[in-house]
This record gives structure tokens, C-alpha cells and sequence, in this order.
């Protein structure tokens, strides 16, 4: 069976490492899908989830808050400040961070507090997404 190493980096751990038959992410452009000895391409990635399908059969799913793409014939790369395991979402803490960004939104007095707020808002928002499909798949 043909595959293609993963690794999923966060800045505090290694996510997941091994080896898959295809991985899904979002890319700035749009969603991307890679195969075994896909042509070598480094982009940017937006927050949202990293679908890994297992030699198996089986499905890993990584939120990631954004972060770097490396594809190699052999090899996926993507690193991101910040990674979740699809398994450790947590929905309760999402939906609070959430809220707490729309907060931040409407109290924001400078244009640099606006920002930082939409960009946690946006962050959260892909969160809450990714925990629904990763759910939505068990």
C-alpha cells in the first residue's frame, strides 16, 4: 500500500507522527488534499482541521489555529502554534472562548484590540467547527 509520513507539530509537542494514505487540511486558497508522492509544495494553512486517514482505514483528526504546510513525495509537514488532538476538544471551553472574543470584539477601544479579538473570534469559530466534525465522524 502506497503512504506518505505525517507529522503534526504544535509549538509545545509533537501531535502525531505516521504514516497515512491521505491527508485533508485547509490551505489559504482552499482545502487541500495530499497523496503519496504529491509534487513538493510549502504554503500557509488557516485554522481549521487536519484529516489524516491511516493506512487502516481509520481517521485522525488535528485542529490546528493556522501554521506552515511541507509537502515532500514522501513526507507532510505542518506546523502550527497551536494543535489539538481532535480527541481532546474541548466544547465547553471552546464555546466560552468563544464568547469571551465576541466580548473583546464589542469593548475593543483601539484598532489593535479589534483585530486581536476578530483573529481569536475566527480562530475559536474554526475550533468549534472542527470538534463538530470530528464528532460527526464517531
Amino acid at each position: 500500500m502506497n503512504t506518505i509520513h505525517v507529522d503534526v507539530v504544535s509549538a509545545e509537542e509533537s501531535i502525531f507522527s505516521g504514516e497515512a494514505r491521505f491527508v485533508a487540511l485547509p490551505g489559504e486558497a482552499g482545502e487541500l488534499g495530499i497523496f503519496p508522492r504529491h509534487t513538493p509544495l510549502i504554503t500557509r494553512i488557516k485554522a481549521g482541521s487536519v484529516r489524516i486517514e491511516k493506512p487502516d482505514g481509520s481517521e485522525e483528526f488535528v485542529f490546528v489555529a493556522g501554521g506552515i504546510l511541507e509537502v515532500q513525495p514522501h513526507r507532510v509537514t505542518v506546523l502550527s502554534d497551536t494543535a489539538i488532538r481532535g480527541k481532546d476538544l474541548d466544547d465547553e471551553k471552546a464555546n466560552a472562548a468563544k464568547l469571551a472574543a465576541e466580548e473583546a470584539i464589542k469593548n475593543a477601544k483601539t484598532d489593535i484590540d479589534l483585530a486581536k479579538a476578530q483573529s481569536e473570534l475566527a480562530i475559536m469559530a474554526a475550533q468549534i467547527a472542527a470538534l463538530r466534525k470530528y464528532r460527526h465522524k464517531r
